[in-house]
């Protein structure tokens, strides 16, 4: 099937040829005529299988025809990540370079004034962030009334980092009669009921397994201690012929110590997290695709939607929480048709999690050994890990979601708290006698009585001695002591 059957016009065809494009990708064929028709769409496929042409292309076909009004967008595609909201305007730019469609990106870490300014000449295709969508919104800079066509894209990105209550809040203040098209990787029980909520009599459309790794991705997992992570990673780097890698770490913090020991030890590597400004975040990412940097530490910030050329490898530092995320990490590698490498090292006690990897995949990662890095052994039966010592925030949205309606009682407790040790140790102190009131003396500075009228100095200073110290009840003030003068009838 070629994109002329799909029904696209001339000028979007012309615009997908000139992008290099000439064959569409499943999701592509089956989604495109069901968009342009006008039906709502729950999809299910991973990322780089061509998802956002499946949206974008149809979208810029229906918007053709009419004008945006200030501040009233007329459609709203809503992105878990700024790198992923980035990509998809600059898909829009690619494939409507021959439409007058005005496009405006909303995302943390820009200028308000500068997106204010753009929503004021008015936006035909509004792509953002739930945080700094809802920020504009309520400065009173954005009316929702106009947005005709609405995209949920990663949906289940959206619930591991909690945006969906967001989200549910900005469906809310959107019209009625509208289209909406919901994406998501994978579809656990809670995506399928936001689905049910947002969506009408939709057209479903899978064409991958869901959380199926690339074949063209080998895979390999290094069981060591965890005092022997970086050793081995900078063995595997060293050993393996790596052209461009990404090196994933769990948590933001640990991105930069592990970029900042790689530095250390001589080799090209730069920082990619959330906590980043974002002009530093896109400084990064360009220098990483241009080669100017050869190995890249991030969170999984970069775990979708990042779509770097030639990748040659992919390094998970830790293995992920979800095991979802391992596909969508190591499928930054191993993208049309080449062939990559992902290595994940993993402690003893992230067996429980591998299991889980093991199991999403149907099949089991082949261990391989790291030269003079001694070899340990995984624990599957182990506690489940808890991110930085909390509930994951996906635990978290399913503790919501199971949560008992408002008005039901709540389950009481069933023992006391018990006391803090500081309060045990405060209580079994022995207490202090009382201090005898006659031996204790307060030494205060001597007051210079030279200056007060005598009949305000004390005693002892009046009549010329050393000043003595004296309580407030001897000092009476000298207006207290005057004759109190009464008004006459």
């Amino acid at each position: 099937m070629s994109f002329e059957e799909l029904g696209l016009t001339p000028d979007l065809l012309r615009a997908v040829v000139d992008a290099g494009y000439t064959t569409p990708t499943p999701i592509q064929q089956k989604a495109i005529p069901v968009v342009a028709s006008g039906r709502d769409v729950l999809g299910c496929a991973q990322t780089g299988t061509g998802k956002t042409a499946s949206f974008s292309l149809p979208m810029i076909d229906k918007l053709a025809a009419g004008r945006a009004r200030a501040r009233m967008p007329r459609s709203l595609v809503l992105e878990p990540t700024r790198e992923l909201a980035t990509q998809v305007e600059a898909a829009f730019e690619v494939y409507g370079k021959y439409h007058r469609l005005s496009t405006a990106l909303l995302i943390g870490g820009e200028r308000f004034a500068d997106q204010e300014r753009k929503l004021d000449r008015g936006v035909d295709v509004l792509i953002a962030t739930p945080g700094r969508m809802l920020d504009l919104f309520e400065r009173g800079k954005i009316l929702l009334s106009d947005v005709r066509i609405l995209v949920i894209d990663e949906a289940d990105r959206m619930l591991d980092m909690g945006f969906i209550p967001d989200v549910e809040r900005i469906v809310g203040l959107l019209p009625k009669n509208r289209q909406t098209l919901f994406f998501s990787a994978t579809m656990p029980p809670e995506i399928r009921r936001l689905a049910d909520a947002f969506l009408n009599e939709p057209a479903e459309i899978s064409v991958a397994p869901p959380a199926s790794p690339a074949k063209t991705v080998e895979q390999f997992l290094v069981a060591i201690s965890p005092d022997d992570k970086r050793a081995a990673l900078r063995s595997l780097i060293a050993s393996e012929d790596v052209k461009n890698a990404l090196i994933f770490c769990n948590r933001k913090r640990d991105v930069d110590i592990l970029q900042r020991s790689l530095s250390r030890h001589g080799f090209d590597a730069a920082a990619l997290h959330g906590d980043m400004a974002q002009s530093k975040r896109t400084e990064t990412l360009e220098r990483f695709k241009n080669s100017e940097i050869r190995l890249l530490v991030c969170s999984d910030v970069a775990a979708r939607g990042l779509d770097i050329q030639g990748l040659s490898h992919v390094f998970n530092f830790d293995v992920p929480y979800h095991p979802e995320d391992y596909v969508h990490r190591i499928g930054r590698t191993g993208r049309a048709g080449r062939e990559g490498r992902a290595f994940t090292l993993a402690a003893p006690d992230e067996g429980k999690a591998v299991a889980a990897i093991q199991s999403l995949i149907g099949r089991e990662i082949p261990i391989t050994a790291v030269p003079e890095i001694d070899t340990a052994e995984l624990d599957f039966t182990g506690k489940e890990r808890r991110r930085g010592g909390s509930t994951s925030r996906r635990a978290a949205a399913q503790e919501r979601l199971l949560r008992p309606a408002r008005g039901e009682p709540r389950r009481e407790k069933t023992e006391r708290a018990k006391p803090s040790r500081e309060k045990t140790e405060r209580e079994e102190r022995p207490r202090r006698e009382p201090r005898d009131r006659d031996a204790a003396v307060a030494v205060f500075p001597a007051r210079d009585t030279r200056r007060q009228p005598a009949e305000r100095r004390p005693a002892a200073a009046a009549s010329g001695g050393e000043p003595r110290v004296v309580g407030f009840g001897d000092d009476l003030p000298a207006f207290l002591a005057r004759p109190l003068k009464l008004a006459r009838a």
